[in-house]
């Protein structure tokens, strides 16, 4: 057993922000399941959304974020991210984050400010198109400055270890985390009272995702089951804009390219979004996306184009330069042709209930960035909220954390119970892991898509819980791997968001259904679901 004063589980800006200022308190161990710089961190294009503009205040970010929110955002926590941005936008720049900047008349220079959807001022952080690999690239280097930071990479988090499954009734709190080495095959338990899950979104859930392979909700499914609430699960992002190539499934096209004027056009060239919003092409992104998927289904094309081909080439190679590489490299040039896009899964709104400062229901655990659900984003999220979030959560959560005083020692002492593999033997064949993997991910897309209804949610409930019933047995009988792992999570959090549906009778910013089409204002609540 290993143990350390704070866990962090997770590489993104999330858990990174935290752990460097955590180790200020004490010994940090950051846990990551693949190498420390693949993370949905290092895959955002967009920028950070932050008031840093004269132009800019804080109650238009408020009004902007209340807005795409649909009724569900809880004010006074946009209010606290909104307003404590800026800090933490400066603390960025001090690790070394270089954003983008202009140089003005008189030769001096300021933050080049990009616009996205469901945005009325100009706000957007960015380097290039490549903002999230620039905030991780930094962020590492200080970590990897940093004598009180351990990290453990190529290591999955199994399950949290509480008192209860201890076998302890008359409270509840989180001791540690048991943690899969990838290379050795050996599970070790790893000590903390402060556990704080750092470890994104879930979009593999969906068959076309915009999010690395990674994203397989392991945070939402391990405190399912550690018994943490659970919240607006239903709420799941369709980024209206990925790349359709049969090459290229996962690559996104920033909304920022809408931001600097493309258009949204059909086969024939000719615009659509005048008729779903009074924004056009920068709407909040539920109502793109369904805009699209509508105007597919209505002239039964595979895709819409993004049309940015009026601006001038040197501005779009020098504004988007990796869209544009990437692109070149499946035939594209954005600078003379037409973009063909769809929406692909993008972002989990809901996650595990937090309050604003990052502690769970879950006494000793904390979740922090997309796998929590503070309050901000409600029932949309707002465009490049979401770096902005993570940053600001890390900074309060270890505030919060450090406030308060160590736990003393309970009955269960220090030490935790080894992990026991008891007579599972290894696994004998992968193709079962792969084809469930490729069934719950289909199913999803097809049954818990943009648009829903209750019958076919009602058939996704079913067949997922012949699933995982299925992943469990195989769970049991044979020694864990990374992807037998996953694949438990994946299952676990696509019946959270098939449950989180059915109980929302009503169609409120990305939860869609044809069964109840129109918003309710007696479901103007969150949807919060704990394990009984």
């Amino acid at each position: 057993m290993n143990e350390f004063d704070f866990i962090v589980i997770g590489s993104g800006i999330a858990g990174l922000s935290f752990a460097l200022q955590a180790a200020q308190h004490g010994r940090v161990a950051i846990v990551t399941k693949r190498a420390r710089a693949e993370s949905n961190t290092a895959w955002a294009q967009g920028g950070i959304a932050s008031v840093t503009s004269t132009e800019d205040s804080f109650e238009l970010h408020v009004k902007d974020t209340l807005e795409a929110g649909a009724g569900l955002c809880d004010e006074q926590v946009v209010r606290t991210i909104v307003i404590d941005g800026p800090a933490r936008i400066r603390e960025l720049i001090d690790f070394g984050v270089h954003f983008d900047e202009r140089e003005l008349p008189d030769g001096s220079h300021e933050l080049d400010l990009g616009r996205e959807g469901g945005h009325s001022k100009r706000r957007i952080l960015h380097a290039r198109d490549v903002t999230g690999r620039e905030i991780e690239r930094a962020l590492l280097a200080a970590i990897a400055r940093h004598p009180q930071i351990t990290v453990l990479e190529n290591h999955m988090a199994v399950d949290l270890i509480t008192l209860g499954k201890l076998g302890f009734v008359s409270s509840d709190r989180c001791l540690g985390v048991y943690v899969l080495n990838e290379a050795t095959g050996d599970v070790v338990a790893l000590r903390s009272d402060r556990v704080v899950l750092a470890t994104g979104g879930c979009g593999k859930v969906y068959l076309y995702t915009t999010n690395p392979g990674i994203a397989t909700g392991d945070g939402v499914a391990m405190s399912w089951r550690a018994g943490a609430k659970v919240a607006n699960m239903e709420f799941i992002q369709f980024h209206p804009t990925c790349l359709f190539h049969p090459e290229a499934r996962s690559f996104l096209i920033s909304e920022a390219v809408r931001g600097e004027g493309a258009r949204l056009v059909d086969a024939k060239g000719r615009e659509f979004m005048s008729r779903y919003h009074a924004k056009k092409d920068l709407a909040p992104r539920d109502i793109v996306a369904r805009a699209i998927d509508a105007e597919m289904k209505r002239t039964g094309a595979q895709c819409v184009y993004l049309d940015i081909t009026h601006q001038p080439a040197d501005f779009i190679r020098d504004r988007f330069p990796n869209i544009h590489e990437v692109c070149l490299r499946y035939g594209l040039d954005i600078t003379k042709e037409r973009i063909p896009v769809v929406p692909a899964a993008h972002y989990q709104c809901g996650g595990v209930l937090t309050d604003e400062n990052g502690a769970s229901s879950l006494e000793g655990l904390y979740a922090i960035g997309e796998v929590a659900c503070t309050g901000l984003h409600g029932a949309n999220r707002l465009a490049s909220n979401s770096l902005l979030e993570a940053c600001v959560l890390a900074h309060r959560c270890c505030e919060a954390i450090v406030a308060r005083p160590r736990p003393e020692a309970g009955p269960w002492g220090k030490e935790l119970p080894p992990w026991k593999s008891g007579v599972a033997v290894d696994v004998d064949e992968l193709v079962v892991i792969y084809h469930n993997w490729d069934e719950i991910r289909r199913l999803m897309w097809d049954y818990v898509g943009i648009v829903r209804t209750t019958k076919r949610l009602q058939r996704a409930a079913t067949r997922l819980r012949n699933l995982e019933r299925e992943i469990q047995e195989f769970y049991w009988n044979f020694k864990i791997t990374t992807d037998l792992l996953e694949l438990r999570n994946l299952a676990t959090v696509a019946g959270l968001i098939v449950d989180s549906a059915l109980l929302r009778k009503e169609s409120r910013g990305l939860h869609y259904t044809l069964d109840y089409p129109e918003t309710d204002p007696a479901c103007r609540h969150a949807t919060v679901l704990r394990r009984s």
